[in-house]
């Protein structure tokens, strides 16, 4: 990229609870990104002793900023907190358990400041109980993403000037859909067609039941976009049937 461009900041939002068996690969990843104009804000959801600990040699890295809370809030509540910290123009994020290619924010970075975007995304690799190549639709809008939920989160990239009060929900899971539905309502999505994460599927995981997720989505719909019950039933019937696509008999 050129110089002007790498004075570009990125904060990129990291919430973790009891990751122990994963976090460390995360944060070599973001560590070893070709693009170096980055602080990691990380907050700990009061993990585990040993997750902690493991923590605590990342904390000397001065682009490394950890929050420890003192009590459980859930993944929600730790990304709202992260983005309150957070100054840069642009913000990343990436969950616990999942990677980035070392190029990820330098190309979207590129495909962004070229294209005068404010919100992308990239295709995506599947690893762990799972192994596929996911390539989402090239772009989105709040009436096309409640039908197919395809942008992973770890592979979001945004402009902070647009997120104006958009917030993640503070339920125990599927907290990121209604943080990408506000964003939505207001300004389009665009694919940057590049596999640049890898996300992780785990069976122990909290979005692994498909009835969870069902769930969850129906009250979010329900609540907080306003759907009635035809809406709210197809948006429901059209993810679910694109989940089915991406991942064969995976949850939503």
């Amino acid at each position: 990229m050129a110089n002007k461009k790498k004075k570009v900041t990125v904060d990129i939002i990291l919430p973790n609870y009891n990751s122990f068996d994963y976090i460390n690969e995360t944060i070599k990843s973001i560590i070893n990104q070709t693009y170096k104009n980055w602080k990691l804000i990380l907050v700990d959801d009061c993990s585990n002793k040993k997750t902690i600990k493991s923590l605590k040699k990342f904390s000397k890295n001065k682009r490394i900023k950890i929050y420890w809370l003192k009590k459980n809030h859930g993944a929600g509540y730790c990304r709202n907190y992260a983005i309150k910290k957070s100054k840069s123009p642009y913000i990343a994020f990436i969950d616990s358990d999942d990677l980035w290619m070392k190029d990820k924010l330098e190309t979207q970075l590129r495909f962004m400041e070229n294209n005068n975007y404010s919100f992308t995304y990239t295709s995506y690799e599947t690893f762990g109980e799972k192994n596929r190549f996911v390539r989402p639709p090239k772009e989105y809008n709040y009436k096309k993403f409640i039908h197919n939920t395809s942008i992973c989160t770890s592979t979001m990239l945004i402009k902070r000037d647009i997120l104006n009060q958009a917030k993640f929900t503070d339920t125990k899971i599927c907290e990121d859909y209604f943080f990408k539905c506000e964003i939505l309502k207001n300004y389009n999505a665009y694919c940057l067609d590049d596999y640049l994460t890898k996300y992780r599927i785990r069976s122990d995981s909290l979005q692994s039941s498909s009835f969870k997720n069902f769930y969850w989505i129906w009250k979010i719909n329900k609540k907080f976009n306003k759907l009635n019950i035809i809406e709210n039933l197809l948006s429901l019937s059209f993810i679910s049937l694109n989940s089915v696509i991406k991942y064969g008999l995976k949850s939503l």
